[in-house]
């Protein structure tokens, strides 16, 4: 019987080159697959999926059903910590997230505790999805980095260069420092009482973190990450966590130096063959594929993967996208990506 130990995502993550590797995608669990698509028409709201723990728990488990991936990553949205600071949050049908004008005495006031009470359908759905899974799949937990979150919270939606967010951190940091500090405390909570549910590691996702300068990237990326890691630590010692500061390459070798992560997400932009000799010797990598690779399928997908896998796998990887699949993409195209990986053979690069 398989047994926790098994998981070979938690080896990687603790510094084993395992071959080939395991393997879970960004967004697996989304709008490419249309048993997805169908319980999203059942669930009504975006967010009303969210915090249903039995529909949450049936689409984190569908591309486990379908593909046998070596992680699930719970189906969640990095916008549930300003939803339940009170920055109510809607998701608007081809417009994505919609935040109201933020009140920042009336989030630092809310107590980190009822952050979770409120989030406790989404740790409810963590616990179940753990009963649910194979023993030795991998249940990643995971929140928005304090940067990308905050960039949503003071636009009150998505924006190109996240010019509203940059604007505030540089006018009045002070003030934006506070932001960040409400962010870093709820997000420590929230992710230690994701393992406490039964998650085996989580990772933080950055994804506006490329638009920064150095300077800015040091305070507003590396040290809020390194307070959630060492937070998290100390409740939850030994807690695996992945990073994932996209566009970020420049920047790269400070952050996995610095922040504590056991692994560093990369994206599809970043030069294979120079990634191992920035990073601390056996850190784990994770992703690096372009996902318009998944779109277009057929041999162009072959040689990306190939490539990965001459360049990284001599050390702990995890296979992955360089950021999430898209809605596009088709999902004979993943089934041919899996089995690229785990037929593959490791050679010298």
């Amino acid at each position: 019987m398989s047994k926790a130990t098994d998981r070979t995502i938690l080896k990687v993550l603790d510094g084993a080159t395992i071959f080939p590797p395991p393997i879970w995608m960004m967004r697996q669990a989304g709008r490419y697959l249309p048993e997805y698509r169908a319980t999203r028409q059942r669930a009504g709201g975006f967010l009303d999926l969210c915090y249903n723990p039995d529909l949450a728990t049936e689409v984190t488990l569908q591309p486990i059903d379908r593909y046998g991936f070596d992680a699930a990553i719970l189906f969640s949205d990095i916008l549930v910590i300003p939803d339940a600071l009170g920055q109510k949050v809607e998701f608007s049908q081809g417009e994505g997230p919609l935040l109201p004008e933020l009140d920042l005495d009336k989030i630092a006031s809310v107590d980190p505790r009822v952050v979770l009470d409120r989030l406790r359908p989404v740790f409810d759905a963590v616990s179940q999805i753990r009963r649910s899974l194979p023993d030795e799949t991998t249940l990643l937990g995971f929140c928005g980095a304090p940067w990308t979150v905050a960039t949503y919270m003071v636009a009150g939606r998505g924006t190109s260069d996240q010019g509203p967010a940059r604007k505030a951190a540089l006018t009045d940091p002070e003030r934006f420092s506070r932001l960040i500090d409400v962010i870093v405390a709820a997000s420590i909570e929230y992710l230690s009482e994701q393992f406490r549910s039964g998650a085996d590691a989580v990772q933080i996702f950055d994804t506006w973190a490329g638009v920064l300068d150095a300077a800015q990237f040091q305070r507003w990326v590396i040290e809020p990450t390194r307070r959630i890691v060492a937070g998290v630590r100390q409740l939850i010692p030994g807690a695996r966590i992945i990073g994932f500061p996209k566009g970020s390459y420049g920047f790269l070798q400070r952050f996995a130096a610095e922040t504590g992560v056991n692994a560093v997400g990369l994206d599809w932009t970043v030069p294979l063959d120079r990634v191992r000799s920035i990073l601390p010797a056996g850190m784990a990598v994770q992703g690096a594929l372009d996902p318009m690779r998944v779109v277009t399928g057929g041999q162009c997908l072959d040689d990306g993967v190939d490539a990965i896998l001459r360049d990284l796998g001599q050390g702990p990887l995890i296979f992955n996208l360089g950021h999430g699949i898209t809605p596009d993409a088709n999902p004979d195209h993943v089934a041919q990506m899996i089995q690229r990986v785990r037929a593959a053979t490791l050679v010298n690069p």
